[in-house]
């Protein structure tokens, strides 16, 4: 099995949410939030911050933290072909900065402005309804009901 601590940045201005499209080396791409994975001994709120300017060109605040997500990814579905374990700790952050961009050498392709109406039209992460939910309920505990992967809503 492998594990994978990530941190994620939920941006929203005027109805709308910063999305990065993923391009992975092999397979389609998809929308998700701007984050990645937190470096060994690196604290997750650093990484989202740094993570975020990497793949937007956008420097960031962290306003608040929303909670955290839990989530295996069964072998058959996931890249590796391994059981995975991503624990995911999101943040609402606020751009201070900087200029939207591609990453560069990197995966993310492009970060763009998008209505939270069109979400549910776009091939996307799951992790984009995890990161709108926690935003949308706030709720205390800091934990949203799994997202169900299919269609669209990918791992």
């Amino acid at each position: 099995m492998s594990f994978r601590l990530a941190a994620y940045a939920v941006c929203i201005e005027d109805g709308r949410v910063l999305l990065a499209r993923h391009v992975p080396p092999v397979g389609p791409s998809n929308w998700t939030l701007p984050g990645g994975r937190v470096e060994h001994a690196e604290d997750p709120f650093d990484a989202v911050v740094r993570e975020f300017a990497v793949e937007t060109g956008c420097e960031a605040v962290v306003e608040r933290l929303l909670g955290v997500d839990s989530r295996m990814i069964p072998a058959d579905e996931a890249r590796t072909g391994t059981e995975h374990q991503n624990v995911g700790i999101f943040y609402r952050v606020r751009i201070t900065g900087g200029r939207l961009r591609p990453e560069p050498n990197g995966e993310t392709a492009e970060s763009v402005w998008t209505p939270i109406s069109d979400i549910a039209r776009l091939r996307r992460s799951s992790l984009v309804d995890v990161g709108l939910a926690l935003v949308q309920s706030a709720p205390a505990t800091g934990y949203v009901a799994p997202v169900p992967v299919g269609g669209l809503i990918q791992h």
